[in-house]
């Protein structure tokens, strides 16, 4: 149920020292890599605008900002050793405060959370020589040298966030060198920074001391800390709240943001930043015992996702600010739909973290819904009226790419429907949240189903388009947004024998006793096959063609996959190709080839073969119609990009602008659908 607004616990003012925070709703400190050469520029800055203008009261900009030369960028963090940075965060700052909300940023030395091999070639570091297997370095242990400049580069670096007018920092220490020092799984000295608490802390006091010297009382002062590693061999709980205690009695810092777990493995970190299919807020109430042991400001965020769970851990005395991280990457309006007492449109975080992913992926955060987050320069949160002529716009197909198009089309006033051949909207979608670990999917279908029955936008299901259903409704433009049909691998001899992971995802074939699963795809389809045939209690193989599995997938999605695999006792076989199938009496013999060694073979007697290969457009109407249509289907790349009229005039005799979408066009994923439908229905 909703609370009033007046009297909703996330829409109180939270009074932190000198700053009033306008709500309990904050963005936790991220990096999305849209920085450029480690400065915060205009793509940085609208993302953070964005969130301001959607009422959040405190956006923590920058997953760790580093603070010296020695720590570089390993996932595009802003380079807060460099005076440069001072005018850029200012342009942000300024922007956001415009419009109600507080700013503050998290600096870190990344110790050994990064790699030599980056920007200047220098040495990592840590409090000890213990490699994280994340990123992969060698650290050296750092020396009373480096300690001391270490210690006035965090200094300087607070000094040129209180020059940039931010309203505060947090150092982060979780998985860095500051906390390095603390856990007994990664500090083996033997000097005055070993042994007891006392030493163990030394480092992170001396940092806070430098830095509250160099800013003074009027400057917000926080710790993003890890409370408890929870690892046999890293720091207690026990010892995390009393570190905790220890910072809230000090009077030199002003809030907690509390982490629990530990970050140098994916699996690790999965624990730490849990995904679609884990429990929801996991860590809330250790957070409360924090708050509860230390009576001081305490923040958190870790799969928060829902705003009842968020006005819960204010209402409940668990927390004072509530991050709420990625939902906010899925919709930065959250709290001005809250107060409006539209919290029902809120677009729904789905659990799938691509935005992570995508970092190391592909170089920056990308929501898997809103194709808006990092575009904010030219796709836009809230959709305007079209100021020009307004059209009949036909859409046939309603998965993702088919329903964003026509909500982004009746936001702008355009008359929509929509015909779609099965039962149910949500194409590819509604089989991948079949997998009942990604149920939560299915959000990406429910929301915009929701908000087409808002703006009155029909939807014609069990309609198998044809080129007369099309014409008869007399559009000025059509979208064809049918996307694809499973494909097997091309293979010598077989193909017929190959059951696709559709069939195997969606019901339609039973798993047998024996399977070989083989995708040279590479996302989420193949696994999702492997992962439910040995649910079913089939002996699994999972064999790829690349030389590691799976790479169109991030290490975050990567983690629940694996940890299904080895306990069902899924086989993985990679650097191997399927070449053909045959059949040899009720079994399948499997030919396995080689890139590497074209004369090399192995062969598998398996009961079924199951083939992940993406898929081949489902594009029959859409060709069906190029003749009818004012531009035979064609798109003007430059102008989708730049601006101007995207459908060429190529048959003067046309009726309709035509255009494909999605998989209609070739095998992509999600995002990329809906990226597509709005941002040519923003041409429209």
């Amino acid at each position: 149920m909703n609370s009033p607004p007046g009297k909703d616990p996330l829409l109180q003012p939270f009074q932190l020292k000198h700053l009033t925070l306008r709500n309990r709703l904050m963005s936790t400190a991220h990096e999305p890599a849209y920085s450029e050469d480690g400065m915060p520029k205009e793509r940085y800055r609208r993302y953070h605008a964005e969130k301001a203008k959607g009422g959040i009261a405190l956006t923590m900009t920058a997953g760790s900002a580093v603070v010296s030369r020695d720590s570089p960028a390993a996932f595009g963090n802003l380079h807060a050793y460099d005076d440069a940075i001072v005018p850029w965060l200012k342009e942000l700052a300024d922007e956001c405060h415009e419009h109600g909300a507080a700013v503050m940023i998290q600096i870190t030395h990344l110790g050994r959370r990064t790699n030599w091999n980056k920007a200047d070639w220098l040495p990592v570091l840590s409090a000890s020589p213990v490699r994280e297997p994340a990123h992969r370095s060698f650290p050296k242990e750092a020396e009373d040298w480096d300690i001391e400049r270490i210690v006035a580069d965090y200094a300087s670096a607070a000094q040129r966030m209180q020059a940039a007018g931010l309203d505060g920092i947090e150092f982060e220490a979780y998985g860095h060198l500051m906390d390095s020092f603390w856990s007994p799984a990664t500090n083996r000295r033997d000097d005055a920074f070993a042994g007891s608490l006392d030493n163990r802390l030394r480092f992170a006091f001396m940092v806070v001391e430098a830095v509250r010297k160099a800013v003074g009382e009027k400057f917000i002062v926080g710790v993003r800390m890890v409370a408890d590693e929870d690892w046999e061999k890293g720091l207690s709980r026990a010892e995390g709240i009393e570190i905790a205690e220890r910072f809230a009695r000090s009077g030199k810092v002003d809030f907690l943001n509390i982490i629990r777990g530990h970050i140098e493995t994916d699996a690790a970190l999965n624990e730490v930043i849990p995904i679609a299919g884990m429990r929801s807020a996991p860590h809330l109430d250790f957070a409360g015992e924090v708050r509860a042991a230390t009576k001081f400001p305490v923040f958190h965020a870790a799969r928060i996702s829902d705003v009842a769970t968020a006005r819960h851990a204010v209402a409940s005395g668990k927390l004072d600010m509530v991050g709420m991280t990625r939902p906010h990457i899925a919709d930065p309006y959250i709290a001005a739909k809250v107060a409006a007492g539209e919290e029902h449109r809120i677009r729904p975080c789905v659990g799938a973290t691509y935005c992570l992913d995508r970092i190391y992926e592909g170089g920056e955060a990308l929501c898997i819904h809103n194709a808006a987050t990092g575009r904010e320069a030219t796709i836009p949160h809230i959709i305007s009226r079209s100021d020009g002529p307004l059209k009949k716009v036909v859409v046939v197909g309603a998965g993702p790419a088919g329903l964003e198009t026509a909500r982004a089309a009746a936001e702008r006033g355009h008359s929509v429907s929509v015909l779609e051949a099965a039962p149910q909207a949500g194409g590819q979608v509604r089989l991948a949240a079949q997998n009942p670990r990604r149920r939560e999917l299915i959000g990406i279908v429910d929301w915009r189903l929701s908000e087409l029955e808002r703006l009155g936008v029909p939807i014609r299901t069990n309609c198998w388009a044809e080129v007369e259903d099309v014409t008869a409704l007399e559009p000025d433009i059509v979208v064809i947004a049918t996307g694809g049909l499973p494909q097997s691998p091309p293979l010598d001899a077989g193909e017929d024998l190959v059951t696709t992971s559709w069939d195997v995802i969606s019901g339609a074939a039973k798993p047998a006793e024996t399977v070989l699963v083989y995708d040279d795809n590479g996302g989420h389809q193949g696994m999702t096959a492997a992962e439910l045939a040995a649910i079913a209690g089939s002996t699994v193989e999972l064999v790829s063609p690349e030389r590691f599995f799976a790479p169109e997938m991030g290490g975050m999605n990567h983690v629940p996959y694996m940890r299904e695999f080895h306990r069902r006792g899924v086989r993985v076989t990679i650097n191997t190709r399927l070449k053909s199938v045959r059949r040899d009496g009720n079994k399948l013999v499997a030919t396995l080839g080689s890139d590497f060694a074209p004369e090399w073979s192995e062969e598998r007697l398996v009961d079924q073969v199951v083939g992940e290969h993406g898929t081949i457009a489902n594009d029959e109407l859409y060709h069906a119609l190029k003749k009818l249509s004012s531009n035979g289907g064609a798109v003007d790349y430059e102008a989708l990009v730049r601006g101007g009229n995207v459908f060429p005039s190529r048959n003067p005799d046309g009726r309709f602008a035509l255009l494909r979408i999605g998989d209609a066009v070739a095998s992509r994923n999600i995002h990329a659908a809906i990226y597509d439908g709005i941002r040519y229905a923003l041409r429209f």
